[in-house]
């Protein structure tokens, strides 16, 4: 969770980042109570010295401080922190509302066309359709790398899948059954909380497809979303009651 200490320090470096001149303990405590942030001019002191020990700010003698190069780089690190943490939260509010139930009742849908439309991807995907498919997997693979969120990417893949099918009322019926936007980073979300991934299986359908094999590719697609439905099963499990 980001808070406490690490907010604290989040804000005085922005602080310090958007200023245009030396600011002292002083004017910084003004700002962040400004800002909502009720904290005492000595606190702001101390951490402010705890930053200087770090390298991240400078004292220029009694001007104050500035941002050094080290302190834009914390100062990032700890926005995408701060980001991911308020992105957390929305979640867990989301998987509140939606329920277990509900989760495990589209992913049952899912998994009835999308088997179908693995089967006939793998009979009908041209050349330039794989290859599509492969490039979404590569960008997938390097926002799991970097920490990022791979749920555009997923959507990406399985649409992808189904226009490859070939097979207009199986498209419409997936592109239906995903228009609930949020579905997608909840299960990112909850697949990362139980240790599971969602790349490995999308490189066993690609590679299924890419050999056109009709039942491996739709063995591979239900094992997928099977995968799905226990990693939903499990979260329930280890969190239910918190």
């Amino acid at each position: 969770m980001f808070s406490g200490r690490l907010q604290q320090e989040y804000e005085i470096l922005a602080i310090i980042r958007a200023s245009k001149i030396p600011l002292g303990s002083g004017a910084i405590r003004d700002e962040l109570n400004a800002g909502g942030l009720q904290i005492s001019e000595a606190t702001v002191g101390r951490i402010l010295r705890d930053l200087d020990k770090e390298g991240w700010t400078e004292r220029l003698g009694y001007r104050g401080r500035i941002l050094t190069a080290k302190g834009e780089g914390r100062l990032r690190q700890l926005r995408a922190e701060r980001e991911r943490s308020v992105f957390s939260g929305e979640l867990l509010k989301a998987l509140r509302a939606e329920g277990k139930g509900k989760l495990v009742e589209v992913l049952v849908a899912r998994r009835a066309i999308e088997r179908e439309t693995a089967r006939l991807a793998a009979l009908h995907a041209t050349g330039e359709e794989v290859a599509a498919m492969g490039k979404i997997l590569a960008k997938q693979r390097e926002l799991l790398a970097a920490g990022q969120s791979t749920a555009d990417t997923d959507v990406e893949f399985h649409r992808l899948v189904a226009l490859a099918a070939k097979n207009k009322v199986l498209r419409a019926a997936v592109d239906l059954i995903r228009q609930d936007g949020q579905l997608t980073p909840i299960m990112e979300y909850i697949r990362r909380r139980v240790g599971s991934t969602m790349v490995t299986d999308h490189r066993r359908i690609l590679a299924h497809i890419s050999a056109k094999d009709a039942k491996g590719a739709e063995d591979a697609m239900v094992a997928h979303i099977d995968g799905l439905i226990a990693d939903v099963q499990r979260y329930w499990d280890e969190n239910e009651g918190q």
